[in-house]
């Protein structure tokens, strides 16, 4: 069987599955449930000085819903841990000594002091913790103090506190970034020229997730007043990995490790994330809404497909898709494709017809013989995909991509396949500076 085993910064741990910082690792029963049902690592929930910070007693957490009722973000208001840092430390000091074999990474916020920095550095150190995770994401609550996001989005500040850090401990530092930015290169850029051992990404997103339209007030409000929180799960997962996917293909950053996070909920996720250049993926939503055993099925799922696809290692899949991304101004085009629809499979209800006639091309024709037929117009065809993402059967509706010589029946133009032209920025009038 393939090998899931995961050595990161030095660090190791049985499977590439750490939990994330957050609330599922508050506290040491939460860890050894964790560590009982399989998790490779946890990313202990983040500490700061004394005295703790104070929650609020009422709606931390809001979901956004699906339609089947699955949870398809979560938002929360959650600040850092509430419980004395002794209480912790002692925690982590006897969780870390029972289950040795485990990835046990402490995060970190403090103001941006280097006394500050340097005590509780000393203080996690000594606990036997494997490595330190910077937590410069938070975005709400911390921020307002000067700490979480407000370090994280000024990459001054985020290369002073990292250079700190590996002045005044031995342990592997990781910087967690916010996606509450425009450019993620250059945090990760201030990381990696602060010293950081590694970054992590994506922390939450800034967001607001409803008004109670009969109260006319913000939802979820504690005593009638609300705050913007930070936003995950499945919904984010094509941000993080866009953000992942730059840091892992920037020349000034290509080549430090990264362990992603974001929206990662089963086995298939993860190994997006690996592929896209991440050492170990970090989970959260998923935990809160199924429970700790979820990882089971991720671990043996990342197993089975290593071993179907050949892979005997972590190392073998790792960044294999990175160069798959390009600038919209490297794209080939001149590569044609063309929708083609599967009619022993049609269900014939309309729907790829209705979205292209109404919000596309006009390229699907709809005809009635006895039974409604749909048919491709290549003519009108412009591969833009949206019937194959709308259709309710699988594999019913493809793409086929032209083959040179082939005539392109909307333009009237050979498909030539060279896209050596598109390729260079001198070529394009669109030219993006990296």
């Amino acid at each position: 069987m393939a090998n899931i085993a995961s050595n990161f910064l030095g660090i190791r741990s049985p499977n590439p599955f750490w939990l994330a910082s957050a609330p599922p690792t508050d506290k040491e029963v939460n860890v050894n449930r964790a560590f009982e049902a399989g998790w490779g690592g946890v990313v202990w929930k983040t500490l700061g000085e004394d005295p703790p910070v104070v929650n609020v007693n009422g709606p931390r957490y809001t979901t956004l819903l699906g339609a089947d009722r699955r949870v398809i973000g979560l938002n929360n208001i959650e600040l850092i841990t509430d419980r004395p840092l002794a209480t912790n430390l002692a925690e982590i000091r006897r969780v870390k000594r029972n289950w040795p074999d485990r990835a046990m990474i402490v995060s970190l916020m403090v103001p941006c002091e280097e006394q500050a920095w340097r005590s509780i550095l000393a203080q996690v150190e000594d606990s036997g913790a494997d490595g330190v995770e910077l937590n410069f994401g938070c975005p709400h609550g911390m921020s307002e103090r000067g700490m979480g996001a407000a370090v994280g989005q000024v990459p001054e500040y985020i290369q002073m506190v990292t250079a700190w850090c590996k002045l005044h401990s031995k342990l592997p530092v990781i910087v967690k970034l916010t996606p509450n930015i425009t450019d993620v290169r250059m945090p990760a850029r201030a990381a990696k020229a602060g010293g950081a051992d590694a970054v992590s990404l994506i922390n939450t997103i800034n967001s607001v997730m409803g008004v109670d339209l009969d109260s006319m007030r913000m939802s979820p409000s504690t005593d009638g007043w609300g705050s913007h929180g930070g936003y995950c799960g499945p919904a984010v997962k094509p941000i993080a990995l866009n953000m992942v996917a730059e840091i892992a293909r920037d020349p000034l950053t290509a080549g430090i490790p990264i362990s992603g996070i974001g929206g990662i909920s089963n086995w298939r996720d993860a190994a997006e994330f690996i592929a896209m250049g991440c050492g170990t993926v970090q989970v959260c939503t998923a935990a809160m809404v199924y429970g700790f055993r979820i990882v089971q099925d991720m671990c043996s799922g990342l197993s089975n497909f290593m071993d179907v696809k050949g892979y005997a290692t972590l190392d073998e899949m790792r960044g294999l898709a990175v160069p798959s991304v390009k600038n919209w101004n490297q794209l080939n085009l001149n590569h044609v494709e063309k929708a083609v629809i599967k009619q022993d499979s049609c269900i014939q209800c309309g729907r790829c017809h209705v979205v292209c006639e109404d919000t596309s091309h006009q390229a699907i024709t709809a005809t009635k013989d006895g039974r409604r037929h749909f048919e491709v117009k290549d003519a009108d065809c412009v591969g833009c995909n949206l019937c194959v993402s709308i259709c309710p059967v699988p594999d019913t509706i493809s793409m086929r991509a032209l083959q040179p010589g082939e005539i392109d029946q909307r333009t009237g133009q050979v498909v030539s396949g060279d896209y050596a032209n598109w390729t260079t920025h001198a070529n394009n009038p669109m030219r993006v500076s990296p």
